[in-house]
């Protein structure tokens, strides 16, 4: 068998390829690995959420009978956005939290990933371990019996109204006068977003796509799918509309225009605003290798740093601790404002940008506008597995290939291929001063690789 954690845990089609069976020896594998750290007789404690996915309640089951046959106790946490996970497992003083989720993806896909006691994604020699056990010595582990048996504890309502009152706290502002349409994705968000908005009376707040049935998550919907909010909000006139993806740690916007606001200008509006405050340490922003040309140019002209790591939260979160840095993100939305969240937090990147907003007395379009786009083009070709990515990435035609590309490009634009972490792809990006030369360059190199 293969490698089970990705760059955003385990991830797969329910039932054809992540099964109860899998997700039981997961369960058993980490609460091996969490008793370790453990007193004689102490139990690991364990919070676990999901997503709104049908396949969520399988899981979940298996995951809690293998947790609990291990000796480890649970905190049954229900429906609750990824970030909330991770906060209630640092409240709740848990060894760990898992999450139940594929994010962004279709709804027959889903995932598990794990935090760690202080809410943090769990490290790879950890998960290595976890994987271990999992591949090759399940059977070894000793299943408990009588009192040492693990139990669970449901506690939904008040782990997520915790979660809202710690999101409610971070900022200062009524955010009166503002007018917003906040899209679920018929996500997570479904079960706290409507609940936190309504904690600022004196904000309007109209919520659409809040209506899980199991499989409408992210369906042309949420921060993948973010034409028809765009449109609404444009049409009924509101000052901004936040998208939140599957399991809402991200967040996408559109402005009173129903322009687009990514997590680059979330990142450049937000980071210039902690740079005028003296509270962006360095007066540096963390971003990815895929953030766009323009928050280079943005933060350059306005003062500040932009460090940029290989693409995924988790990278951006490694370099932020490493230095000392107060926020980062990706284009995508997964945006980390470390003074309040150990992960990428949707609603929280909301309560920021609406904050500032109200604070700046501009409308959206002003506010989050000023950070450019040069124009970008993303292709993604599906492969056969994790080999073939690595002979794709290994091929000497593309790599003479992309350097041409480069060179054509003259310093005004660039090129990026790479694997995907999450899914059976590879992706090729590329930006230029046109959408017509990044659409040509991008084509040919998609067609380089799929004739590899």
């Amino acid at each position: 068998m293969g490698k089970l954690f990705g760059t955003d845990g385990i991830r797969g089609v329910v039932n054809a390829g992540l099964d109860a069976d899998l997700a039981y020896k997961v369960g058993l594998a980490a609460a091996t690995v969490l008793a370790k750290g453990k007193k004689a007789g102490e139990k690991p404690l364990v919070t676990i959420g999901k997503d709104t996915r049908i396949s969520g309640d399988l899981l979940k089951g298996s995951l809690i009978a293998g947790l609990c046959t291990a000796g480890a106790d649970v905190l049954d946490l229900g429906t609750l956005p990824t970030p909330g996970v991770a906060w209630v497992t640092v409240d709740e003083g848990a060894d760990a939290g898992i999450v139940i989720s594929a994010s962004h993806n279709p709804f027959e896909h889903n995932g598990i990933k794990i935090f760690n006691g202080q809410g943090f994604k769990l490290s790879d020699e950890l998960e290595e371990k976890i994987e271990d056990i999992v591949l090759f010595g399940h059977n070894d582990v000793p299943r408990k019996t009588g009192a040492d048996i693990g139990k669970v504890s449901y506690v939904a309502p008040k782990a997520s109204e915790d979660y809202i009152d710690h999101l409610e706290s971070t900022i200062d502002s009524t955010l009166g006068g503002l007018r917003i349409l906040v899209d679920c994705a018929n996500g997570a968000a479904s079960a706290t977003a409507a609940r936190l908005f309504d904690r600022f009376s004196k904000l309007r707040t109209d919520v659409i796509n809040a209506d899980p049935d199991g499989v409408n998550i992210n369906e042309k919907c949420g921060s993948t799918h973010i034409d028809g909010l765009a449109a609404m909000v444009k049409a009924g006139g509101y000052d901004m509309g936040i998208a939140f993806d599957g399991d809402a740690d991200r967040c996408l916007a559109v402005d009173e225009l129903g322009n687009l606001i990514d997590g680059d200008q979330i990142m450049a509006a937000c980071g210039l605003d902690l740079k005028n405050k003296g509270k962006l340490p360095g007066d540096t922003v963390v971003a990815t290798v895929m953030s766009n040309l323009g928050l280079h140019l943005y933060t350059k002209e306005n003062g500040m740093k932009l460090e940029c790591t290989d693409v995924g939260d988790r990278n951006v979160l490694e370099r932020m601790l490493e230095k000392g840095y107060a926020i980062g993100g990706e284009q995508s939305g997964h945006m980390i404002f470390l003074e309040y969240a150990t992960t990428g937090d949707g609603q929280l990147t909301a309560l920021q940008m609406l904050a500032l907003l109200k604070e700046s007395g501009k409308k959206a379009s002003e506010l989050f506008g000023p950070c450019p786009r040069y124009p970008q083009v993303l292709i993604n070709i599906p492969v056969a597995d994790n080999d073939v990515k690595k002979s794709v990435m290994a091929s000497p035609l593309l790599a003479q290939a992309i350097q041409q590309e480069e060179g054509g490009l003259n310093g005004e634009g660039r090129v990026l291929v790479r694997p995907s972490g999450t899914e059976a792809l590879m992706r090729v990006m590329v930006e230029a001063k046109t959408q017509e030369l990044a659409q040509e360059v991008a084509s040919r190199l998609a067609d380089l690789i799929r004739g590899l």
